[in-house]
C-alpha cells in the first residue's frame, strides 16, 4: 500500500509540473472510503489553478474523479479508493471500550456508535445529550439507512448492559 501511495504522490506532482504549478505533497490521510493528500504550494499559487486540474489528477491516477479543495491554509486533493473498506463494528466498540485513564471507559453511557468520520476519529451519537433531541436516519434505497440503524442499536447493546 505505501508503495502505492509514493507512486500516486509522484504521479500528482508531475501533472502538477507539467502544467506549471509548483506544488509538493507533504503527507496525507488514508480513510476507509478515499485517500487525501495534502500539498503544499509556494505563495502566489492558485487554488483555481489546482483545482481546474482535478479531472487531469483523477486520469492520471486511474480514479473515476477526484476533488481538490483548500483545509485549514493547504490544499486537499482527495480520491475515492478503489475498493471501499468496510469499519468493522465490534472491533471498533472493543477499542473504544478499553479502560481510559482513571479506570473509565471512553465510550458514555446512552451513547451510539455510528462509525468513523472522514479523519478515521470515531463518530459517537450521546443520545441524552441537549443537542440531540431527535436522530433522523434519511437516504436514498440502498443507502445503508437499515445497517445505519442496527450499527446504533448493536453499539447500545454493547456498551449499555445492565447487569
Amino acid at each position: 500500500m505505501r508503495r502505492v501511495l509514493h507512486f500516486q504522490a509522484d504521479r500528482i506532482e508531475m501533472l502538477l509540473a507539467s502544467h506549471k504549478v509548483a506544488a509538493r505533497v507533504t503527507g496525507g490521510t488514508v480513510t476507509p472510503r478515499l485517500v487525501r493528500f495534502h500539498l503544499a504550494t509556494p505563495l502566489g499559487v492558485r487554488v483555481r489553478r489546482v483545482a481546474n486540474l482535478s479531472e487531469e489528477i483523477a486520469l492520471s491516477l486511474g480514479a473515476p474523479s477526484c476533488r481538490v479543495y483548500r483545509h485549514q491554509g493547504q490544499v486537499e486533493v482527495e480520491v475515492p479508493r478503489e475498493q471501499g473498506r468496510v469499519v468493522p463494528l465490534l472491533p471498533l466498540c472493543q477499542r473504544l471500550a478499553r479502560e481510559g485513564p482513571g479506570g473509565r471507559h471512553t465510550v458514555p453511557p446512552l451513547t451510539a456508535v455510528l462509525g468513523l468520520d472522514q479523519e478515521g476519529v470515531p463518530l459517537l451519537l450521546r443520545l441524552p445529550s441537549p443537542n440531540v433531541a431527535h436522530a433522523l436516519i434519511a437516504g436514498t434505497t440502498g443507502s445503508g439507512k437499515t445497517a445505519l440503524a442496527r450499527t446504533m442499536v448493536a453499539s447500545l447493546a454493547l456498551h449499555n448492559n445492565q447487569r
